[in-house]
């Protein structure tokens, strides 16, 4: 499996009551791991050409929207609060017709212990919303983040 590893700050604001960064602030963080992993999508900002990042989704064109689709979280460990990036591990799984799936692990940034997985299912679509096929490209360039031995039994 080849996975890419970012490491996320954590915001003040991303902690709650509790001292550790709150539920609902994970699909955040999950959202800034997948644009520090694979860039922004086109037309959303201006790219920066950061070293070791993987311009994936920057390549699919203006007139093309990733969309998520859905997310799951399982929450392990608490994540508490510090004033140092997180690690996250990203790779990709089940790519299918028109859409595929981003798994991540969470780890905290001082001790190394995993505090939650989670996945993000994510469909292209043109800019009035109708579902688009990967394009062999794009298919390509997830596969370099796939477990390998789940592609040779496809």
């Amino acid at each position: 499996m080849s996975r890419i590893s970012v490491q996320v700050p954590l915001r003040w604001a991303d902690m709650d009551a509790y001292g550790h960064v709150n539920n609902v602030n994970q699909v955040r963080l999950m959202e800034e791991a997948r644009v520090m992993a694979f860039g922004s999508p086109s037309g959303t900002g201006e790219p920066v050409n950061r070293a070791g990042k993987i311009a994936l989704f920057e390549s699919v064109g203006s007139e093309i929207l990733i969309l998520v689709v859905d997310h799951h979280i399982r929450y392990v460990a608490q994540l508490p609060y510090r004033d140092i990036p997180i690690r996250v591990e990203l790779w990709v799984e089940k790519i299918k017709g028109a859409s595929f799936e981003l798994h991540y692990e969470f780890f905290d940034g001082h001790t190394g212990q995993l505090a939650s997985r989670a996945s993000t299912t994510m469909a292209l679509t043109d800019l009035d919303g109708k579902i688009l096929r990967l394009t062999p490209e794009l298919k390509a360039g997830l596969a370099q983040f796939t477990d390998e031995k789940d592609d040779d039994a496809a």
